[in-house]
């Protein structure tokens, strides 16, 4: 079975709003969380899960990642995975799908979205460029 696909960060946002078994998992590292920033749920009346794909420093995939967040989420979930740009949160709605989870989206553009023409982040699509909520940490 396929993950559910792509999402964009304003679906994804009506949908965090509007759902109650909607869940936001943020897969990018702790150094990112600390020092780019994290969405803010607050208004939702939710929390959001944070959970590294991969490991910081180095990189590494988390060996641990389907079986730690298979604890953290409820069943019947609705999971919108969240990254820097939508790479790492693709494979993790992937990864959660063939682990027998369903639906798994992938939030196009990620929290700081795509390069712009001056290679920087967070101007030209995602979840800060889209203007919703985040917090420094």
């Amino acid at each position: 079975m396929a993950y559910a696909g792509d999402i964009s960060v304003q679906d994804s946002w009506r949908a965090l709003r509007e759902d109650a078994s909607a869940v936001l998992i943020d897969v990018r590292t702790k150094a990112e969380w600390n020092f780019v920033g994290v969405p803010d749920l607050s208004t939702t009346g939710k929390s959001l899960v944070q959970l590294e794909w991969q490991t910081f420093p180095g990189g590494q995939p988390n060996p641990n990642f389907v079986s730690e967040l298979k604890a953290k989420i409820g069943p019947g979930a609705k999971l919108y995975f969240l990254c820097r740009s939508g790479g790492r949160s693709r494979a993790a709605a992937e990864a959660m799908t063939g682990a027998g989870h369903a639906p798994c989206y992938n939030i196009a553009g990620g929290f700081e979205g795509d390069l712009n023409s001056q290679k920087h982040r967070g101007t030209h699509n995602g979840w800060k460029a889209a203007g919703l909520p985040w917090a420094q940490t």
